[in-house]
């Protein structure tokens, strides 16, 4: 493959994997936490929306991408009411919030399928953008894309560097002695509830106000079970995690370049390659399991009492 068709789908798979990484940083962050939410295609989907609607009625996609975040928290908020309050199952409340999301905004997106609202454009960084093949791929792009090159390495400080993400990191893995140690372990499990909802929104969001500018019905096509997937994969790390979004991004814009090339591919098969993928990895971690940073407690609920 020559250079000149490599750097192209290479920076498509910056763009495709953008989502996907929103949505991956905010599952680890609510994962660590303790709290499993599978409700992540419901919750980008709602966060879709939201973005799409408020760009369209603001005509200002900067609030948009806000506003969306917020709605992924407020969609995650009925998962943390669910397992946190009610002490729910986490895998049915995950489950459930995601049929919920997909419903509620197809339902609601439906009178504006097709429509067009405003979202962010490529703005290359100057100098930046004209070193060979590296400027191409990765200073070529949006802002939002260039804001997750960013988050992942704020995430890891916080989490390993700071009071507040060791307590978040210790509610999710040993709750009992954090509980003993003076933390609010439900305090630190809703934190991680609602910042992982926001990023999570903030992904749904990029696939409208970025990568498509309109909206469809079923926008987010299973990005959020990627999602879900690449936290194993990227062994619930941060750093890790940007890796696997690209790689997955890759898949994707793969397949939507073998289709418009006309292969003789099957694009049904075409379409099976992101989610054959999500598979092995999920077969390639479960040979890793008991060398990862998995959560101890992750999917257990705590009673507030304790």
């Amino acid at each position: 493959m020559s250079i000149d068709i490599l750097i192209p789908l290479l920076a498509a798979a910056v763009q495709s994997g953008t989502p996907i990484l929103y949505a991956t940083l905010g599952e680890i962050f609510t994962e660590r936490s303790g709290i499993l939410n599978l409700g992540v295609e419901g919750i980008m989907i709602i966060g879709a929306l939201t973005g799409f609607l408020v760009a369209k009625a603001t005509g200002n996609p900067y609030v948009a991408f806000v506003a969306a975040g917020l709605a992924g928290s407020c969609a995650g908020s009925i998962h943390g009411l669910v397992c946190l309050v009610f002490q729910g199952n986490q895998v049915v409340s995950g489950l459930a919030l995601t049929i919920l999301g997909v419903g509620v905004a197809n339902y609601l997106g439906t009178p504006y399928v097709g429509l067009i609202a405003p979202g962010f454009d490529p703005l290359p960084i100057p100098v930046l953008a004209e070193i060979p093949v590296i400027g191409a791929i990765f200073f070529s792009q949006d802002l939002l894309v260039y804001l997750t090159y960013l988050i992942p390495v704020l995430m890891w400080i916080f989490l390993y560097n700071t009071r507040f993400g060791l307590s978040l990191r210790a509610a999710g893995e040993y709750p009992a002695a954090a509980t003993a140690a003076g933390l609010n372990v439900v305090g630190y499990r809703w934190l991680g509830v609602l910042v992982g909802g926001f990023f999570m929104g903030l992904g749904g969001a990029y696939l409208s106000l970025a990568y498509t500018h309109l909206w469809t019905n079923n926008l987010t096509g299973g990005r959020g079970w990627i999602a879900v997937a690449l936290v194993i994969f990227a062994f619930w790390r941060p750093s890790r995690a940007v890796f696997g979004a690209y790689l997955f991004g890759g898949i994707m814009a793969l397949q939507l370049r073998l289709q418009a090339s006309g292969t003789q591919i099957p694009s049904s098969l075409l379409l099976m390659l992101p989610y054959g993928l999500t598979v092995a990895v999920l077969v390639f971690s479960s040979w890793l399991r008991g060398k990862t940073d998995e959560p101890g407690a992750l999917g257990t609920n705590i009673l507030p009492a304790e």
